[in-house]
């Protein structure tokens, strides 16, 4: 592994990991005893702001020279369930991401007409509580545990709010699939574990104790595919994003595409566990990969270009990009790993504000089918102008964030597999540039060809400007000053390129 150690109390006065994941939890006890509507609408804000505060904390003290996960925190408790987390600069830029997407949804839902209930804004803080727990937790069996946990309550959140007569469709799909895809994540692990106890007597699913233990080649490929794919559904990747289109569809406009998108924890656990562990299979099975992604992204592509439905032609935009950032994982290089990051990140902001935008226009119109929409720049401009800026950073445009980590996957893409994907690559971000801004230019600024009724549009409210304000404001600058966070995330990247420099 090449990782060492570090406790924390030598850098921080306080368990501040086992902070991150219990503060969220306390906030979801307090909103599920008290039912006051504009209590609980307080408290559910102020319970985002300390944990995304948390987040920044962790920032500050994290150092940047060091290659080693730091602030680990470890206890005995059952069996081979025993608490070790530790963090490194990806997990740090996760966490950031992931606790402000969440405050970014409890603002949200200041400006629904009927505003998150109780139970709703609970389940929020324990999703919050779930990424936590698979951010810091360096043991494999809590990362599926919290995951098993997340899904569920992200399904639960998908029955509440759905805006669409189909919704038992949409949760039958998204069960069936993350189920999939939970079973074979769950297999790979105990593949993995069962492995590590005939070698030395005892069930360990800690990444420490797997990484000094070599996989026979006899089982080495079963254990990768069997994370790969159940983490892939995740992403999600294709071929197995069925379940995406119907969820983005007759699913909730926002949250739940927000929790599901916004926070790629697929990305994290290949990083984290898969690439770690299985060096020799990745390498071996990386082209392969990279041939399906790059299938991925004009099969999505295209099919984005004949949705007349807002909703599906996202969620197909989700679907081509995810696929180059995935080229970029599987180019196994320092700054492959760099940029992969960094677009996820980017593609989280990103997608946020499309979902977040494309809630706003629907509480309006009550319509996502695109000849029914049009002329809604004059009446809410400042919502179209975020629409197109999360856009642009999509498909990588300079000054955003996408323009740099963009460059990074390409650059490395290049190098390793030759022109070929790369240009192929570069060609689906320019269809992806295409459907984007006509999706921008049929909802925001052309005439409603089905008579749809676009006039006396309401106007952008304080929360609705708060959201588009900060999305924007968070785009330019991550994108303008994109060097802290690759910075954040350099030295403890190093260990790993290390693995794949004789590949």
């Amino acid at each position: 592994m090449g990782y060492t150690e570090i406790n924390w109390s030598l850098q921080s006065p306080y368990p501040i990991l086992a902070a991150l994941q219990l503060v969220p939890l306390g906030f979801m006890l307090m909103l599920l005893l008290d039912n006051r509507p504009k209590i609980t609408q307080a408290v559910s804000v102020v319970g985002a702001i300390a944990s995304f505060g948390l987040a920044v904390e962790l920032y500050r003290r994290f150092d940047l020279q060091q290659s080693a996960m730091q602030f680990a925190e470890s206890a005995q408790l059952w069996g081979p369930l025993n608490y070790h987390v530790a963090v490194d600069g990806m997990s740090v830029l996760f966490l950031l991401l992931g606790t402000l997407l969440v405050l970014l949804i409890l603002v949200y839902g200041l400006t629904l007409r009927i505003p998150f209930h109780q139970r709703e804004l609970a389940a929020i803080f324990a999703v919050e509580a779930c990424f936590a727990v698979q951010f810091t937790n360096v043991d494999m069996m809590w990362f599926f545990t919290a995951s098993l946990l997340q899904l569920g309550l992200v399904a639960y959140l998908l029955s509440q709010r759905s805006t669409s007569p189909e919704t038992d469709l949409a949760l039958s799909r998204f069960n069936q699939f993350m189920g999939t895809g939970l079973l074979l994540l769950f297999m790979g692990i105990m593949v993995l574990g069962w492995n590590y106890a005939h070698t030395q007597g005892h069930w360990s699913f800690d990444l420490y104790d797997l990484a000094l233990t070599p996989v026979p080649l006899t089982i080495t490929s079963i254990a990768f595919f069997l994370l790969f794919y159940g983490l892939g559904v995740r992403i999600p990747l294709f071929p197995l994003h069925g379940w995406l289109p119907l969820v983005a569809e007759h699913g909730t406009v926002a949250v739940a595409g927000v929790l599901l998108l916004g926070i790629k924890v697929g990305v994290f656990g290949l990083l984290r566990f898969v690439f770690p562990l299985m060096p020799d299979t990745v390498a071996h099975w990386h082209v392969y990969v990279v041939a399906f992604a790059t299938a991925g992204i004009f099969y999505a592509a295209l099919l984005a270009l004949l949705q007349k439905n807002l909703r599906r032609l996202l969620a197909f935009a989700v679907v081509s990009h995810t696929s180059i950032l995935v080229i970029g994982l599987f180019s196994l290089e320092h700054d492959a790993f760099q940029g992969s990051i960094l677009l996820a990140v980017n593609f989280g902001l990103a997608t946020a504000g499309l979902l977040f935008t494309t809630g706003m226009v629907y509480r309006r119109t009550r319509t996502m089918v695109l000849n029914r929409l049009g002329g809604l720049f004059d009446a809410i401009p400042l919502i179209g102008i975020t629409f197109l800026a999360a856009g642009l950073s999509i498909v990588g445009m300079p000054g955003t964030p996408g323009f740099d980590a963009a460059h990074l996957v390409l650059e490395a893409a290049i190098d390793r597999f030759g022109a070929l994907p790369t240009v192929a690559a570069a060609l689906g971000n320019v269809i992806a540039a295409g459907f984007l801004l006509f999706a921008f230019q049929k909802a925001f600024l052309a005439s409603s060809l089905d008579g749809g009724t676009t006039r006396d549009v309401e106007r952008t409210t304080t929360p609705e400007r708060f959201i588009a304000g900060l999305l924007i404001l968070v785009l330019f600058w991550t994108g303008f000053h994109s060097e802290p966070w690759l910075e954040l995330i350099d030295s403890s990247l190093k260990p790993l390129s290390v693995l794949y420099e004789h590949h």
